[in-house]
């Protein structure tokens, strides 16, 4: 299974990290999402970041702008099928992904590997429903991409070995490393770190401590980089309660539940850094807590 073109279909934050890496790696990349504005934004953020690895001499301004030359956009979800390996990075909503991968079905190429970029969703179920379950599997990538060095790889049941190794192939020539995880809820990562930044809710929730009291004390007690609360800020509020509700439904234990406080968050809409307020508020010049 060679592989050299890649669709990433979502230009948000992890879709244009994932395209970024691809593209400095060799692959030429089509990079698919439903809005134009979505993806000059997703081409200048590769730009900037690019600009950044070159200013502080990761890449040379030759392979920066060989990278950039190999990447494309398009609006065209049946474009992103013809590629060797289809990457879906959309938000994480099983309904938006299966409408995805239905809309690229019937344009596939017979080869063509298909992945999800999901944090947390079954990748057994997401496969099943598609007409190569055998060549699907979980793709997850951290945040950011260009920076963090794991890739967790996802088999579904019925993935196929080759199918494995050509994905581990992929990872090695990325420069990451690859970590094997198991089809259920929320696999490694988030299994361990979501329900860590649950838990720190609600001690916010409890009056335990307060937003500055919480994060100082993970940074300083547990050497953390980010304090729980400042990290889910830049996850986004909504995709830690969304990992939250996959583990409580798919494990049925109550230890899953997610925080009140976090639910409420996420409907008035404060979601984190990228809308302007969460567990901080970043509309001053400083992040200030909200609590």
């Amino acid at each position: 299974m060679a592989i050299e073109t890649v669709g990433v279909v979502g230009a948000g934050q992890m879709g244009n990290g994932i395209a970024h890496v691809f593209a400095l790696a060799g692959y030429e990349v089509l990079l698919n999402d439903i809005s134009a504005d979505s993806l000059t934004k997703a081409i200048s953020t590769i730009e900037k970041n690019m600009d950044r690895q070159v200013s502080r001499g990761k890449i040379s301004d030759d392979e920066r702008k060989a990278a950039l030359a190999r990447i494309r956009t398009t609006l065209d979800l049946p474009q992103i099928a013809q590629t060797d390996l289809v990457i879906e990075a959309a938000t994480e909503n099983e309904a938006i992904k299966q409408k995805i991968f239905d809309a690229l079905l019937p344009h596939l190429k017979p080869e063509t590997i298909l992945t999800s970029n999901t944090s947390s969703i079954s990748i057994t179920r997401l496969a099943s429903r598609t007409d190569r379950p055998e060549k699907f599997m979980g793709f997850h990538f951290m945040n950011p991409v260009p920076l963090m060095q794991l890739v967790e790889l996802i088999r579904g049941i019925a993935t196929d070995q080759p199918t494995w190794d050509a994905l581990h192939e992929v990872v090695r020539r990325l420069g990451k490393t690859a970590a094997s995880a198991e089809d259920f809820p929320a696999f490694i990562v988030n299994r361990i770190l979501i329900p860590m930044i649950n838990e720190a809710v609600y001690t916010l929730y409890e009056g335990v401590g307060s937003v500055k009291s919480i994060d100082e004390s993970l940074k300083l007690g547990a050497n953390h980089p980010m304090g729980p609360l400042e990290l889910a800020d830049f996850i986004g509020l909504d995709t830690c309660l969304a990992i939250m509700n996959v583990l409580y439904d798919g494990l049925a234990d109550t230890k899953y539940r997610p925080c009140p406080l976090l639910t409420k968050y996420v409907e008035a809409g404060w979601l984190g850094r990228k809308a302007g307020r969460g567990f901080y508020d970043y509309r001053g010049e400083t992040p200030v807590p909200t609590r």
